[in-house]
């Protein structure tokens, strides 16, 4: 990726909560959200934030949602909050590192994303305000995505020093998370992207980036909040040949799972070649995604490692998988009022019998087409059983395994607990879930 310099503001709310934290050393909001340069920096930020190190949403996401559900197993109990988590249940509280870093960099995310689409809406320049308006969505909408992934409700909009946030439910999240992507796709399609926004941000930042991306997680968040016939229209838009929606990492800014899990062997490991499946969803070994997802190890326990999107430091992580779009489709024809469950088979089969050869991103399971019942429940959990498999380490699976109804045992809690920092200053803070 091109180098580009992002800005660090001052006087930034990072949570919902009534906390103001000043960086003297930052340029002042105004000259931030003021000019195209400022505001592109911003929206560079944005991206730096949500993967940047042991703080980032990526790396608190897919190591929530693993530790939860079985996908990795334990290195060190050391790691205090990484441990807490494989505990499960009450052991998660409210002073919970991982719990309090999802809350408030998704927050931040979110806040910094709200005052870049607040600027760029001001700015004469129409066709650069578009590609500011597209970045900052798709980085706000996965953030307030991420947010309903883990937390029963979420803060519905930005809190102040004197209006504390009121909350939603994390499926009217969803929801404005695709309401955010689509007055983008709005932006982009009245006035495109010019050569001097696209001279200001990372060179994988494209037209193409932008449509399928923002396509690709209306899809996502529609098939969450249960809208299924967008989520199927917005996956059929989706070029799945396309490879360039990726958060990259150079020798400076790491991809975070393999540089505090992968390389140290200190964290956390894959579990085995299940992927923390339970014996009746247990991957096929002849199944090509386990060796794209796992390494062996024959001398140094434990014997299977991390590999996947986190087996180099420099290594890019995609913001979706082509076959995400295939399994969404499938479980939107079988989820929907009227089931097409032979459509729905369709999309099943493409995605267990493509080859690796044959996918953007080289994760293909070569197996044979499914041969099991044409019904709803066991296409829900082949759908289950193959997004475990081709999003393996997403940070996906916890959604996926309450949305698809599997049973409370193949999870060791079902939503984050409140962090008390958000609790001490918000009142509106609803109460924790049980766990």
């Amino acid at each position: 990726m091109k180098k580009i310099l992002f800005i660090i503001l001052s006087g930034v709310s990072l949570v919902a909560c009534k906390q103001d934290f000043t960086n003297p050393g930052a340029i002042s909001d105004v000259d931030a959200f003021s000019t195209p340069r400022g505001l592109s920096g911003v929206a560079v930020g944005l991206q730096n934030v949500y993967s940047n190190g042991r703080l980032s949403p990526l790396y608190n996401g897919v190591t929530a949602a693993g530790s939860l559900t079985n996908e990795f197993r334990l290195m060190n109990a050391g790691n205090t909050d990484e441990f807490q988590l494989f505990q499960g249940g009450a052991v998660v509280d409210n002073l919970n590192g991982i719990v309090g870093n999802m809350w408030t960099w998704n927050n931040k995310i979110i806040y910094d994303a709200d005052k870049v689409l607040e600027g760029a809406n001001k700015l004469g320049d129409k066709n650069y305000a578009s590609g500011l308006i597209a970045y900052a969505s798709i980085y706000k909408a996965m953030a307030i995505g991420n947010l309903a992934m883990f937390f029963e409700q979420i803060p519905a909009a930005p809190g102040t020093q004197t209006t504390p946030a009121a909350f939603q439910s994390r499926v009217d999240g969803f929801r404005r998370a695709v309401t955010t992507l689509r007055a983008a796709q709005t932006a982009l399609g009245a006035n495109a992207p010019n050569a001097a926004f696209f001279a200001n941000v990372p060179s994988n930042i494209t037209t193409a980036y932008f449509n399928n991306t923002i396509s690709a997680l209306i899809a996502r968040y529609s098939l969450f909040a249960g809208d299924f016939a967008a989520a199927i229209t917005a996956a059929n838009a989706v070029d799945l040949s396309y490879n360039g929606a990726v958060l990259g990492f150079d020798a400076i800014v790491t991809n975070p799972i393999f540089t505090t899990a992968t390389a140290t062997n200190n964290v956390f490991q894959i579990l085995d070649s299940t992927l923390g499946l339970p014996t009746a969803l247990a991957p096929d070994l002849n199944d090509q995604r386990i060796a794209f997802y796992t390494a062996i190890n024959p001398t140094i326990q434990p014997r299977y490692r991390i590999k996947g999107f986190f087996s180099a430091a420099t290594q890019a992580v995609p913001l979706y998988l082509p076959d995400e779009m295939r399994l969404i489709k499938a479980e939107a024809y079988v989820r929907q009022a009227s089931p097409d469950l032979t459509a729905a088979v369709t999309e099943i089969n493409a995605v267990r019998t493509q080859l690796p050869s044959a996918d953007a991103f080289g994760v293909g399971g070569g197996l044979a087409a499914y041969s099991g019942t044409v019904s709803a429940p066991a296409l829900l959990d082949e759908i289950y059983r193959q997004r475990c498999i081709e999003l393996c380490m997403s940070g996906m699976r916890l959604e996926d395994n309450r949305r698809l109804g599997r049973p409370a045992s193949e999870r060791k809690r079902t939503f984050f607990p409140y962090p008390s920092r958000e609790r001490d200053n918000n009142p509106n803070t609803p109460t924790d879930p049980a766990g």
